[in-house]
């Protein structure tokens, strides 16, 4: 289970819905993490949605590595994503949900089923194969959402504020966990917070969006540094350290 990095460019891409309109013409570097950060609003969803494919854009393309996956519906794209809510079927126990990301109609072979507990190992959930998501916590849960991607073995993986409703310390393993996968893989990985303190520890790169456009781009030590971007620095306020 290895995945080989692809690089992700939103080129000249326009998209509207109700009365906002963005604009982003952005390009996120391959095998490496970057933040995405900007107020409620910005855009920052809907920059992974056009990603991952559950938006198309007006104008312009998505493309990953040198295809252009603009009219390609999600199952189509090498993407994963993980929702803050993780997305786990209640009725499925935590088996079957990792599964899914092998075969929807859960129509698994034993090389399957033994990737399904490599990655439930992984994940530290090993012995919670027949638990069902209402019996997990948080955390737990989000491994599931984890494990599932790594069974997944896409080459991108988009992030949507997926730790933010977890405490400090939950978070903070969640963080490690993600970082120590993202180094095995080499994935891409784009990851929307609202915490400052977890792009400065996860990310390599940043991209700052603001008023539905990408408003800066760079590594993460320049953005926090005294030459960051100063749209930026105002958005984080009293929390820049």
């Amino acid at each position: 289970m290895t995945s080989t990095n692809a690089a992700v460019r939103l080129e000249h891409v326009v998209f509207s819905y109700s009365d906002t309109m963005v604009r982003f013409d952005v390009n996120f570097v391959p095998g490496e993490i970057t933040a995405i950060m900007g107020p409620s609003g910005a855009g920052k969803s809907t920059l992974l949605n056009l990603v991952a494919g559950f938006e198309i854009p007006r104008e312009g393309r998505v493309l990953i590595g040198d295809a252009d996956v603009t009219s390609l519906p999600p199952a189509g794209r090498p993407v994963s994503m993980v929702f803050q809510e993780n997305n786990l079927f209640a009725h499925l126990d935590v088996a079957k949900n990792v599964g899914l990301g092998r075969s929807p109609a859960l129509r698994l072979s034993a090389s399957d089923r033994h990737d399904v507990a490599t990655a439930l190992t992984r994940v530290g959930l090993a012995g919670m194969e027949n638990r069902l998501p209402r019996e997990l916590s948080g955390g737990e849960r989000q491994r599931v959402a984890l494990a599932r991607v790594l069974v997944r073995d896409r080459p991108i993986l988009l992030l949507d504020e997926p730790f933010a409703s977890l405490g400090p310390a939950l978070r903070a393993d969640m963080l490690d966990l993600l970082a120590s996968v993202q180094a095995e893989r080499r994935m891409t990985v784009l990851f929307v917070t609202h915490q400052p303190e977890d792009a400065r520890k996860l990310a390599e790169n940043m991209v700052f969006v603001e008023f539905g456009t990408v408003a800066a781009t760079g590594k993460t030590d320049d953005f926090f540094g005294n030459s960051g971007p100063d749209g930026f620095r105002h958005y984080i306020g009293s929390e820049r350290q």
